[in-house]
């Protein structure tokens, strides 16, 4: 019981953090207009600048493992979540194709960003190795969305979903990890690493209240009504079915313990909420994407600490 409240009380800030940006959205404190000017900042310098402090200096990124097969796995980890999504909206017949797409796509991939970090920092100490190596990962999580995530929802070529990948984030990476293989940590400026932590403390934070905005915005307009169904088997499988391989993958993949903790972590998050955008964008059923959002966000409160737990106790950590 006190290792479940240990996680309970690591999993709070995070989702607090979030209810922050959702109170201020819903008091016009934070408007939309804003939102634009501060996810630009923070994905263009705030997280390329976290990006350089967790990765530079970072001893499990000198592991040529850690560098090679955490983006194989996060690649293939999405991949089998689109699989699956789809091949189930299919087979249970949940609406025409274009909802069907979209249930897959939105279904498929977990949260990988904002909500992972804050956790490993509050579970793990000395979380910064496991950091890194959760950064690395997210390449691969980035190229699956961007290729088999845009022919899934659109049926059409990879060109746009291509140029989509050379993001400032990826980007950060690629540098970052050259760099630490060069011992950078030890001949660049010290003031440089400085202001990248300074200024890379705050990113996770602000993605996380833009991310609360970005929630009080979609339950204003969402259309939850006739979709019990869709939110029902997406909770099945983004927080039950899928799960359960994540942990077998942690137990018996040979890797290093950095991996084997992000898989954990991976494990337990809900469905990302960038698809809905995508969604948008890309022609998809946007009420669709809605219903899977809200639904898998809102009963991870309650799985996240157990799949977790269960994890680390099935994987020997």
């Amino acid at each position: 019981m006190n290792a479940y409240l240990t996680l309970i009380t690591a999993v709070a800030p995070v989702f607090a953090t979030m209810a922050i940006g959702f109170g201020a959205r819903r008091v016009r404190w934070l408007t939309a207009e804003a939102d634009t000017s501060l996810l630009r900042l923070t994905v263009n310098v705030l997280y390329p600048c976290f990006v350089l402090d967790s990765v530079l200096g970072n001893r499990a990124l000198e592991k040529f493992e850690n560098v090679v097969l955490a983006p194989a796995v996060g690649f293939g980890t999405v991949l089998l979540g689109y699989l699956v999504c789809y091949l189930t909206a299919k087979m249970l017949g949940l609406g025409d194709a274009r909802k069907q797409r979209t249930f897959g796509f939105t279904a498929g991939i977990y949260n990988y960003g904002y909500v992972p970090i804050p956790l490993i920092e509050s579970i793990f100490a000395g979380g910064g190795a496991t950091i890194g190596v959760l950064l690395i990962h997210n390449v691969g999580v980035e190229i699956c969305l961007w290729t088999a995530g845009v022919m899934l929802i659109t049926g059409a070529s990879l060109r746009e979903g291509w140029r989509k990948i050379l993001n400032p984030p990826v980007l950060a990476i690629v540098v970052a990890v050259l760099l630490n293989f060069a011992g950078g940590k030890n001949w660049l400026p010290s003031f440089a690493l400085t202001v990248a932590h300074r200024v890379g403390a705050a990113a996770i934070p602000l993605g996380l209240i833009l991310s609360g905005a970005s929630f009080a915005d979609l339950m204003r307009g969402a259309r939850m009504g006739g979709g019990w169904k869709i939110m029902g088997v997406s909770c099945a499988l983004r927080l039950l079915v899928l799960p359960a391989f994540f942990l077998v993958l942690a137990r018996y993949l040979p890797c290093s313990v950095e991996l084997k903790r992000v898989i954990i972590i991976q494990a337990a998050m809900p469905s990302a909420v960038l698809p809905i955008v995508l969604t948008k964008h890309y022609g998809g059923e946007p009420a669709v994407a809605l219903q899977v959002v809200l639904s898998n966000t809102l009963v991870s409160l309650l799985t996240i600490p157990i799949w977790i737990r269960l994890g680390l106790e099935f994987a020997g950590l």
